[in-house]
């Protein structure tokens, strides 16, 4: 029962992993259509070391959730056959191929088309990462998780933090950045979500177990849903709205924007948390 809240290191990785590995993808866009300036591109990769203070930030809740460092290492003793080992090793591998770039970036040395390959592939691993974690909830013994719903929201929330995330980035770097497309890609996204609310709302009371109805998990998740598009809306409006009066978001406006957006799917990763069901035998329908 509640909010799914007493998950918190788990609501923090994935959220924020989720949105580092969209601002990760569409900041390297930035970095590769500025080879021509140099300049540009030292800024971005600057910036770029916010990417990778937040992604140590989900990474370390995700070990408070282990209980102890060791046991993250011991996660990864089943590497191919355990989703948990499968997620935490894609997501070390994207952490440590995206902290490297940008380290070596940084200090000069990375050769130029090795960078701008380099890079792709991180943005690859990005993906690879969001995937695996997907992986790790489609349990057939959990009917709530055990659906696409679990996927398309995981990448849902890549699509709409990320860009918003990246355009405070760039703004902070001073490099030009037209986001009208990236905005439409995050508006898009959330009206995805809100369609896949209003389904994964209807499914639910047509899931129970012998003892248990999943609609009955979450008594307050119409009012948390509500909450929670609230805050997403409001957060993409403070990107919308000086495009929409044609003037340039400001840095404060795009944080402020971002900081909402985040606690919306803050409040939406706890819901999915929340409908975790302990069953021996689910029925669904």
């Amino acid at each position: 029962m509640g909010s799914g809240w007493h998950e918190w290191p788990l609501v923090l990785f994935t959220v924020l992993g989720q949105c580092v590995v969209g601002a990760t993808i569409i900041t390297g866009m930035g970095w590769l259509a500025a080879r021509n300036e140099p300049e540009d591109q030292r800024r971005i990769v600057r910036n770029m070391f916010f990417l990778w203070v937040i992604m140590g930030i989900a990474f370390f809740a995700s070990v408070l959730h282990l209980g102890s460092p060791l046991r993250a290492f011991n996660s990864l003793n089943r590497i191919g056959a355990s989703a948990l080992s499968n997620e935490i090793a894609s997501g070390s591998v994207f952490f440590a191929v995206g902290g490297f770039w940008w380290l070596l970036s940084m200090v000069g040395k990375m050769p130029a088309t090795l960078g701008r390959v380099w890079q792709i592939i991180g943005m690859v691993l990005g993906l690879v990462f969001v995937w695996a974690m997907t992986r790790v909830y489609q349990i057939d013994t959990v009917p709530t998780w055990y659906n696409g719903y679990t996927t398309a929201s995981f990448f849902l929330t890549v699509v709409l933090t990320g860009p918003l995330f990246a355009a405070l980035l760039l703004k902070l770097a001073k490099v030009p950045f037209n986001g009208k497309f990236f905005v439409s890609l995050s508006v898009l996204a959330l009206l995805a979500s809100l369609a896949l609310v209003v389904m994964q709302t209807a499914e639910l009371g047509f899931i129970h177990s012998s003892v248990q109805q999943a609609n009955a998990l979450l008594p307050d998740w119409g009012s948390l849903q509500v909450w929670r598009f609230v805050l997403l809306t409001a957060g993409l409006g403070c990107w919308i709205c000086p495009l929409l009066r044609r003037v340039s978001p400001r840095a404060l406006g795009l944080a402020a924007g971002l900081v909402l957006v985040l606690l919306g799917e803050f409040i939406g990763r706890g819901l999915f948390y929340g409908l975790h069901m302990t069953v021996g035998m689910a029925i669904a329908g």
